[in-house]
């Protein structure tokens, strides 16, 4: 079975107001295991919404509509509708007495205004309201069917797990499962992902089932989805936990994290795990780092703290930085084993840089070197970034970040090995 969304209301096509109805619906099509392949918005417009309803019902098997089934003039939703189903619209006296008690409930007065939203398609099935005045409607169209519930987030929810989403699996024969699982990746673009990942496509498109797609996400690194269909939720987590096996088997240590594992929670589980604490020097990236980690729940048992020294001065006098070139190798290594020693540290991890708009120590805009001062040992990475000041402020922690999750994995390999 198919089903798409359509969201009524000018209000999102403006921007003033951002359609996570949608995207909530559309989880809870998947979690029932219903494919869900458009989602349209439309205007408060009786014969926009139309066409909408038209080109939807001409692809899918049963359409959700969300909104528009206010007292206003311009919650024209059920005139909408009654036209495509070529229906009159006809005042239910239930629902009318039900509106009536909720304001009296409340101890408001019903505005006449309030009678419209009594009106429903002849031939339809009310879906009672519990939480607002607003009630929703199931119209059958053939084999099809069409829903239709309020606008107001709190309303849409308990009528959808009420009411549309079993009568879709009723409708179908009963309940599947489409489960998605994230690979966070780093260190590879799109493209180049995608060309290592092209024996997977190949394969799944043959197969159908899982699926493979990117998201790009900046700082994030490109994700890769991977989406399971089966009979049972457990049946779907299997084909999941098999296709993430042959992606990791390619990917290797390019994937950081699953689902909502950020870059500097796998960090912190990874320092915990070898009994290790960091501490930070950054200049560049100003802090970014450290409010990265220490947004993670349990940080302070592996991180020490930052030393911000963004001023050249900072990083003489209490890193111990050779005078001379800030942006340069010998400064990220001094940086790494000074923030070490002040802030009594495991692990010193330091960034120095170029953010821009102008050059310094004749280093391009984009120039980032990172020190980790680890075991005795100090590594250096000279790297390039593009963009403007953020995004390289932001790609500079990432980086860094990423070096030390690497650094990390390598040796636990070494200890794991001897």
């Amino acid at each position: 079975m198919r089903a798409e969304v359509v969201a009524v209301g000018t209000e999102l096509l403006l921007g003033d107001v951002v359609d996570t109805n949608s995207a909530w619906i559309g989880r809870q099509l998947a979690e029932a295991g219903i494919d869900s392949h458009f989602h349209t918005q439309v205007g408060d417009n009786v014969e926009r919404i139309q066409v909408a309803l038209h080109v939807a019902l001409g692809r899918s098997d049963a359409v959700v509509v969300c909104g528009g089934l206010g007292p206003t003039p311009d919650d024209v939703t059920r005139e909408a509708l009654a036209g495509v189903l070529g229906v009159e619209l006809v005042h239910d006296d239930t629902v009318l007495e039900r509106i009536r008690r909720r304001f009296e409930e409340r101890g408001r007065r019903m505005a006449p205004s309030n009678e419209r939203q009594a009106l429903v398609p002849r031939g339809a099935t009310v879906i009672e309201q519990r939480r607002g005045t607003a009630p929703g409607l199931i119209c059958p169209i053939g084999d099809q069917v069409v829903y239709v519930v309020p606008g107001v987030p709190h309303e849409m929810t308990e009528m959808v797990e009420r009411a549309v989403v079993p009568d879709l699996e009723r409708r179908r024969g009963g309940r599947a499962a489409i489960l998605s699982r994230v690979l966070r990746t780093w260190g590879e673009d799109e493209s180049a992902l995608a060309e290592l990942l092209a024996p997977r496509f190949e394969a799944l498109d043959a197969s159908g089932n899982p699926t493979l797609a990117f998201l790009a996400s900046g700082i994030e690194g490109v994700k890769v989805r991977i989406t399971a269909k089966a009979a049972t939720a457990d049946e779907a987590a299997s084909l999941l936990d098999a296709e993430e096996a042959e992606v990791r088997a390619i990917l290797g240590d390019r994937v950081v994290g699953v689902d909502h594992e950020t870059m500097e929670a796998v960090v912190g589980r990874l320092l915990g795990d070898a009994g290790l604490t960091v501490g930070l020097a950054e200049s560049m990236t100003g802090g970014l780092i450290a409010s990265r980690c220490s947004e993670v729940p349990g940080s302070s048992a592996w991180f020490r703290g930052a030393v911000v020294s963004y001023a050249s001065e900072v990083k003489f006098g209490l890193l111990d930085v050779p005078e001379g070139p800030v942006v340069s190798e010998p400064s990220a290594a001094a940086m790494a084993t000074g923030a070490r020693s002040v802030l009594g540290a495991d692990v010193g991890l330091s960034v120095t840089g170029v953010a821009g708009p102008e050059t310094q120590d004749e280093m391009p805009v984009g120039t980032v070197f990172v020190g980790i001062a680890l075991d005795g040992e100090v590594a250096i990475e000279h790297l390039r970034f593009g963009g403007d000041r953020t995004s390289i402020r932001r790609m500079a922690g990432s980086a860094a970040l990423d070096l030390l999750r690497r650094r990390l994995l390598d040796r636990s390999a070494v200890a794991a090995a001897v």
